[in-house]
């Protein structure tokens, strides 16, 4: 059957048309897509930047640009490493803080202080749990006193660094918290920062909270502490990896909530741990 030439050539026309529609779509897609895309690899290298451990960077960032990086992450809570010359290390290592059992609270609370000298130059990966222990040091207060099986810091560190929970040179990823517990047989509960409430309840309930402090009455930087009990008149009782004596004192939980590191990962600034 003969094919009339007008109608291939408006085939071929339309065809031709269509061909060139797809073209122009996709050129107006990647126009689109293009600075999206760049922003994202921007927010990504930013994240990167500032989340990283510090000798990561000296090989390619200026001295002066360091030092920006690490006051960053030293002001947002990023870097849970305490100072040969910070005060909770020169007032609390060298020393055998021996077996300390805090019973002012609903749950008894096994303690143990990172600077103990038993502890503090025991290996966390290539640190040093004295220097960036706490997150491993509170884990081990929460689970010795919760299960009634000792587990001290440096097995709750060696359990970090084999289960990828250390963070060389910045102490401890914050999904340390939650995997370690749960797999030490613990119930975790996150997201809680911004209903208090149920944190106060769940420490008349005899629960343990861990909390993510940044800077203020409790660290320089970023720091892991144990919340163990609320008194009567509202007063929050901690336990303090890297400070037996504010471990000692009540506290505000004003300021606790005020002083937490916000935007936390892993469900944090605050976790609450039961058996």
């Amino acid at each position: 059957m003969a094919v009339n030439p007008a109608t291939v050539k408006l085939i071929a026309k339309a065809a031709a048309d269509m061909a060139t529609d797809a073209d122009k779509r996709r050129r107006l897609l990647l126009l689109i897509l293009a600075p999206v895309i760049g922003l994202l690899l921007l927010i990504a290298f930013i994240v990167y930047i500032i989340t990283s451990p510090l000798s990561l960077l000296l090989g390619w960032l200026l001295p002066n640009e360091v030092k920006v990086i690490k006051d960053f992450q030293m002001e947002y809570g990023y870097n849970q490493v305490i100072g040969l010359y910070d005060r909770d290390y020169l007032e609390g290592s060298g020393i055998d803080y021996g077996d300390i059992v805090f019973t002012d609270g609903a749950t008894d609370v096994i303690y143990f202080n990172q600077l103990d000298e038993k502890y503090a130059d025991e290996p966390y990966g290539t640190d040093k749990i004295g220097t960036s222990g706490c997150g491993p040091t509170a884990l081990a207060i929460v689970v010795s006193s919760l299960t009634g099986r000792i587990v001290d810091p440096v097995e709750m560190a060696e359990w970090s660094v084999a289960n990828g929970g250390w963070c060389e040179g910045n102490g401890s990823y914050h999904s340390l918290i939650p995997s370690a517990a749960q797999a030490f047989g613990l119930n975790v509960e996150g997201n809680v920062q911004n209903t208090p409430q149920i944190i106060i309840d769940a420490l008349a309930d005899g629960k343990l909270v861990i909390a993510l402090m940044s800077k203020g009455h409790f660290t320089s930087g970023g720091h892991f502490i144990v919340l163990r009990g609320v008194t009567a008149d509202g007063k929050i009782l901690v336990a303090d990896p890297s400070s037996k004596k504010r471990s000692e004192l009540e506290w505000g939980f004003s300021l606790i909530l005020k002083e937490a590191r916000k935007g936390a990962g892993a469900g944090g600034a605050f976790w609450i741990i039961s058996r």
